[in-house]
């Protein structure tokens, strides 16, 4: 990765700049992430406070994840293009304000509208801090330490997001789950500020017409998935067919750009399509149980919304420590057996979760469930980041992260939609569908990886 790792002409940046400008790149993720979990408990206090529909309401959640799925593929090759730490600060910048400006919002749709500006800022954030680590630690091993840091440290916000949520809404209302951005963004720009993480230009020139048609395919699919999920069949069916169309466009100004949003050598990077959609599975399941248990919790057991944030730790807490002993399986043994590994928990987590509910038992019995699936989730991430940032070809980090982060976001929408269809009545079943999608992962990489060892060892 020459153009992301080269050095700069003041040399080498020091351990303690380098540990501070990953601190800052990782708060940046963690805030970007908050935001994905933490209004979710609001809603409550946010219909009686605005007086919102529940489509507002809808929109008031689902907005910033549409936008960011869409635009994570157009935000990588900017990064590529401009400069990773330039596209990363301005992201920052304009959460912080966004943050502030969604904080004073009048009305429910000045609030959705102010969402997917955060959106937009927070797709930003994302392939740009992949590109900033390889930038800082060019070692493959010191690299897959650094992400596994990295994900600890955002990981924690999927931990605290349900909690930290419940909590602020308690003590000030939603608009405080706003505020709380605003000195988080501030400290991300003083750490991330200094030399260490400067990324050259690239040479790689963007094509709009084709990133906009990205665009447009990743929102009208994200669109269509969220309004199946929500039982709107017509306007899936629109969103669906505007996707089609939208799609069938974009393959054909791809076969003819000199600029394609989707490089052909980060496809063609050796584990990078099984990474992909790992990637997708893993989401699938982590995002589809997020959406169904709260109603479960709350439907079964009559839990407030912070003692559903609280029900989640077992889940949560591991995704703020155990990517650190993943980095370090990565950077010994390669990412192929954490990645395994993950996708087999998850597979038990969802089998797991659909024998408990399928009894009718209580919390307790959902523990072992919770925990497979967030040992799960925390060994698969980090070992599927370090993968992408590794494969990919010189000047193109950026790229192949938002490519990842991008089939991440929709594979986390499909989860949505497929495991929230049986949300209202038939909850036992979603999480089977979240085991099926993992175990065939599982079993198609299960049996490439030993495949190609028979290859490589030959016969005896």
């Amino acid at each position: 990765m020459s153009a992301v790792l080269s050095p700069t002409s003041v040399g080498p940046p020091s351990a303690a700049s380098r540990r501070g400008a990953l601190l800052g790149v990782s708060l940046g993720y963690f805030m970007v992430l908050l935001d994905t979990t933490v209004l979710s408990v609001a809603e409550p206090d946010l219909a009686r406070s605005l007086h919102g529909t529940i489509t507002g309401l809808q929109w008031a959640v689902t907005g910033y994840t549409v936008v960011f799925g869409a635009l994570l593929l157009s935000a990588g090759a900017v990064a590529d293009r401009y400069g990773a730490h330039r596209v990363f600060r301005a992201g920052v910048a304009a959460f912080g304000i966004g943050s502030l400006l969604s904080a004073a919002a009048p009305d429910l749709w000045t609030l959705v509208a102010l969402r997917a500006v955060l959106g937009v800022a927070a797709a930003a954030c994302v392939p740009a801090s992949m590109a900033m680590i390889a930038r800082l630690y060019p070692d493959p091993a010191e690299r897959a330490r650094a992400v596994a840091a990295w994900a600890a440290t955002s990981g924690a916000a999927l931990a605290a997001g349900p909690v930290a949520g419940g909590a602020l809404v308690g003590l000030a209302g939603w608009r405080a789950i706003f505020l709380i951005n605003v000195p988080i963004a501030a400290a991300v720009l003083v750490l991330a500020g200094g030399r260490a993480v400067r990324c050259p230009r690239g040479r790689r020139a963007v094509d709009p017409v084709a990133q906009l048609l990205a665009c447009a395919v990743a929102g009208l699919l994200t669109d269509a998935l969220i309004a199946l999920g929500s039982g709107a069949a017509v306007h899936a069916l629109c969103s669906a067919a505007g996707a089609a169309l939208a799609g069938a466009v974009f393959a054909a100004r791809e076969r003819r750009s000199a600029a394609p949003v989707l490089v052909p050598e980060v496809l063609r990077a050796r584990g990078m399509r099984a990474a992909l959609a790992a990637g997708a599975a893993v989401n699938f399941a982590m995002t589809g149980i997020l959406f169904v248990l709260p109603l479960v919790f709350r439907r079964e057991f009559g839990l407030s919304a912070l003692q559903t944030g609280l029900a989640f730790l077992p889940m949560t807490v591991p995704f703020a420590f155990n990517p650190l002993l993943t980095g370090r399986i990565v950077a010994r043994s390669g990412a192929r057996p954490p990645v395994l590994g993950g996708l087999a928990l998850l597979t038990l987590g969802g089998v797991l979760f659909g024998v408990a509910l399928l009894d009718g038992a209580g919390y307790p019995a959902l523990v072992p469930a919770l925990l497979c699936t967030g040992f799960g989730v925390s060994f698969a991430l980090p070992a599927l980041a370090t993968t992408v940032v590794a494969a990919a070809p010189d000047g193109t980090a950026g790229a192949a992260g938002g490519l990842l982060n991008a089939v991440r976001q929709f594979g986390a929408s499909a989860g949505v939609a497929a495991m929230g269809a049986f949300a209202s009545g038939g909850s036992a079943v979603a999480p089977f569908l979240a085991a099926a999608v993992c175990g065939a992962v599982l079993l198609v990489q299960a049996c490439s990886w030993f495949r190609r060892r028979a290859a490589a060892t030959g016969p005896r």
